[in-house]
């Protein structure tokens, strides 16, 4: 079994998302910041005449926040029936990845990350975490995201 991953950076550190979960990737635009929101969601943004939410992955998984966006992507995906835009530092490449290629996360991982870290894949001289993108987010976040009125 093969897995297709499109890799992107947060910091230093490469993730990978399954490809079939991926919408699209889009430029950095306007994004509105919408008052009395989790700090994680950077706001919302027009994306081809819809409003969607955009999450900054790098707030959500508590890394210090980059003022320089000029890199910047958007990873649109489908989580729970909300379109969601993830802010990233930038998108790398597609993967293709085999199950051997893939290991579990380990044991003693603590936190929500054990929910949502899928495994790890080497890849040349880095580690890449393969994100279950449906996870990153709890259902409580996810009802505050769908019910973000502009």
């Amino acid at each position: 079994m093969e897995l297709k991953v499109v890799t992107f950076k947060l910091g230093n550190q490469v993730f990978g998302i399954d490809i079939m979960k991926i919408e699209s990737i889009v430029e950095v635009e306007k994004i509105v910041p919408v008052p009395e929101t989790a700090e994680f969601i950077e706001g919302v943004m027009n994306l081809r005449g819809k409003i969607i939410p955009i999450v900054n992955l790098r707030k959500k998984f508590k890394m210090p926040d980059v003022e320089d966006k000029s890199k910047s992507k958007i990873i649109v995906s489908m989580v729970k029936d909300t379109q969601i835009g993830f802010l990233v530092d930038d998108v790398s490449e597609v993967l293709t990845l085999t199950e051997e290629d893939i290991e579990q996360p380990p044991q003693n991982l603590s936190g929500r990350g054990r929910n949502y870290i899928l495994g790890l894949a080497k890849v040349r001289d880095d580690i890449v975490i393969i994100l279950n993108i449906e996870e990153v987010l709890t259902s409580e976040e996810l009802v505050e995201i769908s019910n973000i009125n502009v």
